[in-house]
C-alpha cells in the first residue's frame, strides 16, 4: 500500500534529459483491500490528480493531489486493534506535492515540496535534485537531497505532539548500454531521529533514530522485433533496526494493435526481522526499559506480488489504463532462513484505474 500511495516528488530519481514537449493531466482511482484467514482488515479508497506542464521553454511544473479514506483493523496475532478505543482504524489522508524543474543544456535542477495530513499525523517535506548528462547524452548522473518533518498526535493520547525528522540523500547513474537497453542504479541513504514507536500497540518501544541504506538497479531491454520491452529491477536495503530486505521484479510491456498495451509483472520481496522484534505469545521477551515490538511488519517473511496492467491509447492524446495487483505474504516464504513463527498468511489486492490527457 505504501508504494501505491507514495508521493512521487519527495525523493528524486533520474528523469528525462530534456523537457517534455507536452503537458499531462491525469485522474486516478485506487481501491485497496487486505485480509487474513477469517478476517477482513484494511480498506482504502483513494482518488488522485496529477498534472505536468512545461512552460517558458525551459521550465517544467509537476503536481499531484491525493485523498485516502481508510477503515479496518490491525493484523491478527499479538497486535491490538489500532484506534483510540480499540474499534479499529477509521482515518483519512489528504496529501499533495509540487515540483518545478529548470532545464539547461547539460543539466537540470529541481525543487519540490509535499504535505500529508491525517487526523493523528502531519508530514511536511522538501527536496532538491540535480541531474547532469554527458554531451552524447548516453550517461546521466543524479544527485538528490530531501528533508521531512513529521508530527504525531495519536488519538489515544499515547503520542502527544511527538516529532520525527528525516534527511535523505541519493546518488545515481543512468547509462545507455546500446540502442535497445538502458540501466539505472541508485544508492540512497536516510538518517532520521525522533519518535518511531507505534502508539496504538501495547509495549511498543523502538529506537529514537533510524539509518537506512538502499541500492536499487533497473534494467530496461527493448525488443523491436516483438514491439515489447522487458523491465527488471533489484533492490537491497538495510536499516539500523536490524532488518535486511531484498526485492526483485520483472515486467513485460507488450504493445498490441490499435493502441493497446498489456503489462504483466511479478515481484518477490523478503526481509529479516528487526533486532527488537519478539515472536508470540505476547509479551514474550519483554524487558522494561529495552526496545520491544510485536508488530508483524517488523517480522521475517517473504511475499509475492502478481500484477497486470492494460492500457489503451485513444485519439487526441487520451489514454486509459487499468491495473490489478495481488499480494500474498507468508513467513515460510522468507529467502535464506526461517520466517517468524505464529503469523497468519496476509493477502492484499489493489485495483487502479486512470485516464490521462496530453495537451
Amino acid at each position: 500500500m505504501a508504494a501505491a500511495l507514495a508521493l512521487p516528488g519527495v525523493v528524486p530519481g533520474a528523469a528525462a534529459q530534456s523537457i517534455p514537449d507536452e503537458g499531462i493531466f491525469s485522474v486516478r482511482y485506487l481501491d485497496y483491500r487486505d485480509w487474513q484467514p477469517g478476517a477482513d482488515r484494511m480498506t482504502v479508497r483513494s482518488p488522485a490528480l496529477f498534472v505536468q506542464k512545461p512552460f517558458a521553454a525551459t521550465w517544467l511544473f509537476e503536481g499531484s493531489l491525493v485523498y485516502d479514506g481508510m477503515s479496518g483493523a490491525s493484523p491478527r496475532y499479538f497486535n491490538t486493534l489500532s484506534g483510540a478505543s480499540g474499534e479499529g482504524v477509521k482515518d483519512y489522508r489528504t496529501a499533495g506535492d509540487a515540483r518545478i524543474t529548470r532545464y539547461h543544456d547539460r543539466y537540470a535542477i529541481g525543487v519540490g515540496g509535499a504535505v500529508s495530513s491525517e487526523r493523528d499525523f502531519l508530514s511536511r517535506a522538501g527536496s532538491l535534485d540535480v541531474r547532469w548528462w554527458t554531451e552524447d547524452r548516453n550517461t546521466t548522473l543524479a544527485f538528490g537531497f530531501a528533508g521531512t518533518a513529521d508530527r504525531i498526535n495519536s488519538n489515544n493520547g499515547v503520542a502527544d505532539n511527538e516529532t520525527r525528522y528525516t534527511l535523505d540523500w541519493l546518488v545515481g547513474v543512468t547509462q545507455s548500454v546500446n540502442p535497445d537497453a538502458i540501466v539505472q542504479s541508485n544508492l540512497t541513504f536516510s538518517r532520521g531521529h525522533g519518535y518511531y514507536d507505534d502508539p496504538y500497540k501495547p509495549l511498543d518501544t523502538r529506537p529514537d533514530y533510524r539509518r537506512i541504506v538502499a541500492w536499487l538497479t533497473r534494467w530496461n531491454q527493448s525488443f523491436p522485433s516483438a514491439d515489447a520491452t522487458m523491465r527488471l529491477a533489484f533492490r537491497v536495503l538495510h536499516d539500523s533496526f536490524g532488518t535486511t530486505s531484498w526485492m526483485t521484479e520483472a515486467q513485460w510491456v507488450q504493445s498490441l494493435p490499435q493502441g493497446w498495451t498489456v503489462q504483466p509483472g511479478l515481484r518477490y520481496y523478503t526481509q529479516s526481522e528487526a533486532d527488537f522484534y519478539r515472536n508470540p505469545p505476547f509479551p514474550t521477551g519483554y524487558v522494561p526499559g529495552e526496545n520491544y515490538s510485536a508488530d508483524t511488519r517488523l517480522a521475517a517473511f517473504g511475499a509475492f506480488t502478481a500484477s497486470l496492467r492494460v492500457a489503451k491509447a485513444f485519439a487526441d492524446g487520451w489514454t486509459g489504463d487499468l491495473r490489478i495487483d495481488f499480494y500474498r505474504q507468508k513467513s515460510s516464504w522468507r529467502f535464506g532462513g526461517d520466517g517468524s513463527p505464529g503469523i497468519d498468511t496476509f493477502s492484499a489486492r489493489w485495483i487502479q484505474a486512470g485516464i490521462s490527457k496530453a495537451f
